[in-house]
């Protein structure tokens, strides 16, 4: 019998539904990678036709081993993000920095601190900046617990992520699998005597099961995207641009068709229903949609990543804006990065659940 596969120096975790319809889209199975900051690797669902497929863009698990397995195309644990669903802490997105010579680091100020991070990400052309990518928990072990068949729970004492970050943070994970549905709820407390700041966020690549990007559509209730330099380094200026009249708008119902529009933009000014933020994937030639929900409060920002030749859309809720302590925002805005106070603590909540549309 072959050993199973490890990945972080811990087992693959299944989860399966229990209560999942009998019929019609749902949520039957999921894996997670408690040696990978609880990221999710990949979910099965099945479609209105019945057929099961990978919902994630992510190798089979032999394959993610060995792309995450700490080389150098995984500096601090960056190949998490490229594929899967990774869980983004202490900060999603990207903080920039002044570029350490001889180190692969940054030094920036976070919170009136100065901090070192990890330059683990940055623009192809050349001369391109680097920064600080999606948080520094990507390639944490984390001590986890499999309390049912279908959820699991870990728990991370990260304390200031040794040294690279103010204050002294927990972190409490939990994925399950309900109804049919998806859901991660994770717990931030300060355990320090100091205030702690945090961004969480989620890096979920949703396949597309049509494999046909260009009649994928996509609703996102937002009325302001960032402004970026450009799609390589892809750094906010600072201006925050109305999306209306633009083909950034997917505000419509039943959102509004991908084409060849590229898309690595960060949206904001969320729109609530009932303190709900709500958006959608749409991939009309399978009859699938995912409903992407959060219900925190805290999350102020929507990064949605989907280059045209790739049949997949990433919809990262997350509390954050890109670079959340650059100069290039307005003195006093508010970039979305909590602040705790000694033991205080601050929640996320996303649930992904799977509708049909049309006829089957």
């Amino acid at each position: 019998m072959s050993e199973p596969v490890r990945i972080g120096g811990a087992p693959i975790v299944t989860l399966r539904a229990q209560d999942a319809p009998s019929q019609g889209p749902a949520f039957l199975e999921a894996q997670v990678l408690p040696g990978r900051g609880m990221m999710l690797l990949q979910a099965r669902l099945r479609l209105p036709s019945g057929e099961v497929v990978d919902a994630l863009h992510a190798p089979a698990p032999e394959a993610a081993a060995q792309a995450l397995s700490g080389g150098p195309d995984d500096f601090a644990g960056n190949a998490a993000f490229s594929f899967g669903g990774a869980i983004l802490a202490p900060y999603a997105n990207r903080i920039r920095g002044r570029a350490l010579e001889g180190a692969r680091e940054i030094e920036t100020v976070v919170a009136g601190r100065t901090v070192r991070l990890p330059r683990n990400w940055g623009g192809k052309a050349p001369g391109a900046e680097q920064y600080a990518m999606h948080g520094l928990i990507l390639d944490a072990g984390v001590p986890y617990e499999q309390p049912s068949p279908d959820r699991v729970t870990g728990r991370l004492a990260a304390g200031d992520f040794g040294g690279r970050w103010p204050g002294r943070i927990g972190l409490e994970f939990d994925w399950r699998l309900a109804g049919g549905e998806l859901r991660l709820s994770i717990r931030t407390t300060n355990a320090g005597d100091s205030p702690a700041p945090i961004g969480l966020g989620w890096h979920p690549y949703f396949a597309l099961p049509s494999g046909d990007r260009r009649q994928a559509r996509l609703r996102l209730p937002a009325d302001l995207r960032t402004e970026v330099d450009n799609y390589d380094e892809v750094l906010p200026t600072g201006r925050l641009l109305a999306v209306a009249g633009t083909p950034y708008d997917f505000n419509a119902a039943g959102g509004a068709p991908l084409e060849g529009l590229y898309l690595d933009d960060c949206f904001t000014a969320l729109r609530r229903n009932a303190g709900q933020v709500t958006a959608e994937v749409i991939d009309p030639a399978a009859a699938l949609g995912l409903k992407i929900t959060t219900s925190s409060a805290a999350v102020q920002a929507m990064q949605v990543y989907a280059p045209p030749d790739q049949a997949f859309v990433v919809v990262e809720p997350q509390f954050n804006l890109a670079d959340p302590y650059g100069s290039e925002w307005p003195k006093g805005f508010d970039t979305g990065m909590a602040l705790l106070r000694p033991g205080s603590a601050v929640g996320y909540e996303v649930a992904v659940r799977a509708f049909a549309v049309g006829n089957p």
